[in-house]
């Protein structure tokens, strides 16, 4: 996937909101107000981060060599995948839904409810 593809892709979850809190070249997708979705826009980095279970990001990266710790992120809850890289689209997709569904896990009672995940 592209950056264009994974932004379309988080865009058509539901409550899914876009901003670019660093700058102009840092796109955070968020749920909630709170981040599972980082892309960098100006061509530096050919990877993107994406926040998910501390489990299940070993074993995504023993599976993918496209996938890493995240840079310049919590290496125990974030993981870096590269640009168009060779894993399934399925599976991507997958692991962004994760992230999407792992962000909302933290957020307030409250907020789950508003947003229809209670």
């Amino acid at each position: 996937m592209n950056i264009e593809d994974i932004r379309e892709y988080a865009l058509s979850l539901s409550h899914v909101t876009e901003d670019m809190p660093f700058g102009p070249d840092a796109l955070a997708l968020r749920i909630g107000g709170k981040i599972f979705c980082l892309l960098e826009l100006s061509g530096h980095w050919q990877f993107y981060n994406l926040k998910v279970d501390p489990d299940f990001s070993l074993d995504l990266q023993d599976r993918y060599s496209s996938i890493r710790p995240g840079f310049h992120m919590n290496k125990r809850h974030w993981i870096s995948i590269d640009f168009n890289s060779s894993i399934p689209l399925d599976i991507e997709r997958n692991i962004i839904h994760h992230a999407y569904n792992q962000t909302a896990k933290g957020l307030t009672k409250k907020m789950r409810g508003e947003l229809g995940f209670e």
